[in-house]
């Protein structure tokens, strides 16, 4: 089997092992993260109703302009100081983190720890 075939497989097998766990409300919606080499964004959810409640990337103008480069752990950081901004303006305090299929280090810790830094209960 072709070595990139065999990674997505198992990247969609992690994301669905992870995702079938998690479910978003409007109470506790899930915060989904989708990262690239380049950039870093996410996403509340509410799964009952197929809406989502806020997002924060390191594509929006007012991010662009503080941080140089959208690949790195201080990028993330940002994001999640946003997202938390934009959670508590919504009336959000927690959330459910759907991290995908990305393990838990680096850009999405980082991230994770500025949310919590924010005020988001995850």
């Amino acid at each position: 089997m072709d070595k990139n075939k065999k990674l997505q497989k198992q990247r969609k097998r992690r994301r669905n092992h992870v995702r079938n766990v998690l479910r978003g409300s409007a109470d506790r919606p899930r915060l989904c993260v989708q990262r690239s080499l380049k950039h870093f964004s996410v996403q509340l959810i509410d799964d009952s109703s197929g809406k989502t409640l806020a997002s924060a990337s390191t594509r929006d103008k007012a991010v662009r302009e503080s941080i140089g480069t959208g690949g790195n752990c201080d990028a993330a950081a940002q994001i999640g100081k946003t997202i938390a901004e934009k959670a508590s303006a919504a009336g959000i305090k927690a959330a459910k983190l759907d991290r995908g299929h990305n393990r838990y280090h680096g850009r999405v810790k980082a991230f994770a720890d500025a949310a919590r830094e924010g005020g988001l209960v995850l």
